[in-house]
């Protein structure tokens, strides 16, 4: 598509990006793309993990070298080598992992490598003044004397933007911005951006969020195997049109057309169950609740209600001040808790909510991953020493099950995209055919078609008699995988209903407390 026909506005595009390649060894990375982008609006740029969307915003911001091509930024040809070139051209990126200093403060972390005075006094009030200019006129409030380390992740992301504006960026670009907020920090951050539009900045929003790019963008470019496949006014697109573009198919995300289906036995039953955190504060309320056998039950909720504790009492990982736990034959209270090993030889398989913290170690080889918690399986063993060998065939059928990419056991975890990441992870816990499976946050950062995947395994897992509980903030993920729904609010269950009962509304009503 012509640069003509995307700039609707007189003057020179923000960003137009012509003829770009990049190659990475055999892999072309970006191929022969093009990119327009028209001043003050906002351009969503999507497509799967390795679609190389995130390749050509690395170009465009400096980290890497374009292998041919050419850059216009606001109709000038410009160089860009590195981040500072960036910057200069009035270019700023917010990273999906936050470039912060923890042990600073907000303030601090903005003056760093851009100091405007070398007396530090002079320096912090001029710095400060500008950006109290700032966050009265974009609505991007951050108490600028707290230590990062110390602040919510909204405020953290709202400081980077702050940090970009502050270097006099007009052109933002932002990686994957919602993955790690909550609905309302989502939904701030959006009014934010539409302000920043309104005043002019031209923002370029990484995404696989097809509901936000509906909803905040203006254009939008679809990429697939490293090329442009799609660009369109987002007045003629649909989730529908951008996921088969995406994806190369039609793609079915929303909920299957299902009889409901009998439930079997109960697997797992939780009574009473009270957790205090270290300050004394009540976390969870006396929760009780039951797992059966061939259902999916789902945990609706705004992040921060008592899911992350949920799921950490059930899997084994914090032991509860008040409660009990059946597993299948076994029955555990008070400091006879069970821990995650014994919930795993009872057939309780469990992919947590942050899978760099708690479901890989990053810095392990995949097939080292691909055998955290399970290394002391007869099948990894010979004559009672760990076989590397069978680990690495394991991991390499693991791979090609779950169509973990690249297929290379080899390969260091942190290489991985997110979403492969995500279902090396998945393959590990259902590889053993567990009996109960928790999901916490199952497509936090994966792309649309590894969703779709992941949506099918958990599906199978139940039609063949798993009891599987899936946390999640994504009511659409809820609605689509549920056959029923628990509601959480400040750690007490407010409704508990069967999928058909289930509307969007209600749901929404029940995670603010009301309607109980």
């Amino acid at each position: 598509m012509s640069a003509d026909s995307l700039s609707p506005r007189d003057g020179p595009l923000a960003v137009h990006m012509q003829g770009i390649n990049k190659r990475f060894g055999a892999v072309a990375a970006n191929a022969d793309v093009e990119l327009c982008v028209t001043p003050g609006t906002v351009h969503g740029i999507v497509g799967e993990n390795g679609a190389g969307k995130s390749t050509l915003m690395s170009i465009l911001y400096g980290f890497y070298q374009a292998d041919s091509g050419t850059v216009d930024v606001f109709g000038r040809r410009v160089t860009i080598r590195n981040a500072d070139d960036a910057i200069a051209q009035g270019i700023g990126m917010v990273h999906q992992h936050f470039m912060l200093v923890e042990t600073l403060t907000a303030l601090e972390n903005v003056m760093l490598g851009a100091e405007p005075h070398w007396l530090l006094q002079k320096a912090d009030n001029t710095v400060r003044s500008k950006l109290d200019g700032l966050m009265q006129a974009t609505g991007l409030l951050v108490k600028l004397d707290a230590l990062v380390g110390d602040l919510p992740v909204g405020d953290r992301q709202r400081l980077e933007i702050l940090k970009a504006l502050y270097r006099g960026a007009k052109v933002l670009i932002l990686d994957e911005p919602t993955a790690v907020l909550t609905p309302q920090e989502t939904e701030h951050l959006f009014k934010v951006l539409r302000v920043l539009r309104e005043q002019g900045t031209t923002i370029l929003l990484i995404t696989h969020k097809l509901k936000e790019v509906m909803s905040l963008c203006d254009q939008v470019t679809v990429m697939r195997g490293g090329r442009v496949v799609h660009e369109l006014p987002i007045a003629q697109a649909s989730i529908e049109k951008l996921a088969e573009a995406m994806v190369g198919r039609k793609v079915h995300m929303g909920r299957l057309d299902e009889q409901a289906r009998p439930v079997g036995e109960v697997l797992l039953e939780a009574k009473g169950v009270v957790v205090r955190d270290t300050m004394q504060v009540m976390r969870l309320h006396g929760l009780s609740l039951q797992l059966r056998a061939g259902e999916i039950v789902g945990v609706a909720g705004v992040s921060g209600n008592g899911q992350s504790e949920l799921l950490d009492v059930l899997s084994g990982l914090l032991v509860p001040q008040e409660g009990s736990l059946q597993l299948g034959d076994r029955q555990f209270v008070g400091t006879d808790w069970m821990d995650p090993r014994t919930a795993r030889s009872l057939g309780l398989a469990h992919v947590p909510e942050d899978r760099h913290a708690r479901a890989m170690v990053m810095d392990f080889v995949a097939w080292e991953s691909a055998v955290l918690g399970y290394d002391n399986l007869p099948e990894y063993s010979r004559h009672g020493w760990m076989d590397h060998g069978r680990m690495r065939v394991a991991t390499s059928n693991m791979m090609e099950r779950f169509d973990v990419r690249p297929q290379d056991p080899e390969l260091i975890s942190s290489k991985f995209s997110g979403g492969n990441q995500q279902k090396l992870v998945l393959a590990r816990e259902i590889g053993q055919a567990p009996k109960v499976l928790l999901v916490g946050q199952p497509t936090r950062g994966v792309d649309i078609g590894a969703i779709e995947f992941i949506y099918s395994q958990l599906r199978a897992m139940r039609d063949a008699g798993c009891a599987v509980l899936v946390v999640s903030s994504e009511l659409d993920e809820i609605l689509a995988l549920s056959d029923r729904v628990i509601v959480m609010n400040q750690g007490r269950v407010t409704g508990e209903l069967a999928i058909a009962d289930c509307t969007e509304a209600g749901l929404g009503l029940l995670m603010t407390g009301g309607g109980q």
